[in-house]
């Protein structure tokens, strides 16, 4: 299975605490994870803003999630295009990015978003608890 963790996930799976499903999920050498570029703009933005959950250095997170084996997405038109294609449910366009991505790449989203799994299509909703 291919899966693409949104950004809270990845904050997880680097701080040790991902909900035991995600951690199956991850640590299956069957599945291929992946990361979005939007996750590393949105770790930036919302570090520079000052939010506490978010105080991980961006550059150094990416090299670790790449030094850990996760692949890249980059962020690109055809992503940007995809967005239009989803209803408006979510109003986070880093979520709605992440959820455009999986979407055009074929790939599984896990979230613990409780807004993401009502859309239609490839999301993985795995509780926080």
């Amino acid at each position: 299975m291919k899966l693409l963790l949104d950004t809270h996930m990845l904050l997880w799976a680097a701080a040790g605490v991902l909900p035991e499903q995600a951690e199956a999920l991850v640590t299956d050498g069957n599945n291929t994870v992946y990361f979005s570029a939007a996750s590393i703009w949105e770790i930036s933005i919302k570090k520079g803003l000052g939010r506490s959950d978010f105080k991980v250095n961006a550059e150094v997170f990416r090299r670790a999630l790449l030094d850990h084996q996760y692949q890249e997405i980059p962020v690109t038109g055809p992503h940007a295009l995809a967005v239009s294609d989803l209803p408006m449910l979510h109003k986070d366009p880093f979520d709605r990015m992440l959820l455009a991505q999986a979407k055009f790449e074929g790939v599984s989203l896990l979230t613990s978003d409780s807004i993401l799994r009502q859309y239609s299509g490839p999301v993985i909703y795995i509780s926080k608890t």
